[in-house]
């Protein structure tokens, strides 16, 4: 099996994952805290091996394209959190639901969304060169975003040791993934290090939702009842963002390729990124964890539908 074909796959690979977790959790409740402390370190290497793939040393690259650019940062940093704020409205006053959705809706993909635009006919090189642009503004407009829509939730739920916590599992991988960057650049012979490492995320994602699950048992229990107001609003979510797309890439005059690389960019969201923030939330906030996990399956499958949808009604090329 190759590498695209495993990450074709991802889907039943995370679904296989996340059952597995349960049953596991269900057979051995004492196995919750071992679990959690694997989740960590699990965690972090996802988040090196990932970071790694990310072109983090060359950020002037990404602005050549200016009307590109603009059009993915209006996207992703304007437009989709006016458009999350929106979607926020309709979800039942339950605070950790919220901070959930926000959460992992308001930051988006780094990773996978190169090999969807790649499936998808989307143009690659446009793709990679956006990943450190929007790896370093989620970091930095995150906060901004949660204190603007959910400040007092937000504050009563995370206190400054805990934020510390989840950024230190976000902030050293990405460290050493630009040190890493460095020192793969400085040898051509290097370069095959990366392409190993380009194999992890979809194993190690895997991992950590097994390990979430299997730690999370009474709160998926508990968040069942919630599948059918969430689910929902993030497939509306899926929806207008790749109808957005298509209005920027209007509007920009983008290429097809282009245009569809812009679509998968405004539909996939940075799901692990933010789990750390999640998982550090006290006791009664674990749905928003259970949130996030969900989402991500949402927007797999999701994905299966852009890979049709896009090339062939949104963005299809003039005869």
């Amino acid at each position: 099996m190759d590498r695209l074909t495993l990450e074709r796959r991802q889907v039943w690979v995370y679904l296989s994952a996340i059952i597995a977790g349960l049953l596991a959790g269900n057979a051995g409740p004492g196995l919750g805290p071992f679990f959690e402390r694997m989740l960590w370190p699990t965690l972090m290497l996802l988040l090196y091996a990932t970071f790694v793939q990310v072109p983090l040393l060359h950020l002037r690259e990404a602005f050549r394209d200016y009307r590109f650019v603009t059009a993915a940062l209006a996207g992703n940093f304007i437009l989709l959190p006016a458009l999350v704020w929106g979607l926020v409205q309709w979800l039942p006053p339950d605070p950790a639901l919220r901070l959930g959705v926000l959460l992992v809706l308001l930051v988006p993909c780094t990773d996978w969304f190169i090999t969807f635009s790649q499936l998808g006919g989307g143009n690659v090189s446009r793709a990679i060169t956006l990943t450190p642009i929007n790896l370093l503004l989620q970091l930095l407009l995150l906060p901004v975003y949660l204190w603007l829509m959910a400040g007092a939730e937000l504050s009563a739920a995370l206190t400054p040791a805990e934020v510390w916590t989840a950024l230190v599992v976000v902030l050293l991988p990405l460290a050493l993934a630009a040190v890493s960057e460095r020192w793969i650049e400085a040898r051509a012979e290097r370069a095959a290090l990366r392409e190993r490492l380009a194999w992890w995320p979809v194993p190690l994602l895997a991992l950590v939702v097994f390990l979430i699950a299997g730690a999370q048992v009474g709160a998926v229990r508990g968040a069942l009842g919630l599948m059918p107001v969430i689910v929902p609003l993030f497939i509306v979510f899926l929806l207008l963002a790749a109808l957005i797309a298509k209005g920027l890439a209007w509007l920009m005059r983008l290429p097809t390729d282009q245009g569809r690389t812009l679509a998968f960019s405004l539909g996939t969201r940075n799901s692990f990124v933010v789990l750390p923030f999640a998982l550090t939330l006290p006791i009664g906030w674990e749905v928003a964890a259970v949130v996030i996990v969900a989402q991500s399956l949402v927007e797999l499958f999701g994905m299966v539908f852009y890979l049709w949808w896009v090339p062939r009604r949104l963005f299809r090329r003039a005869p």
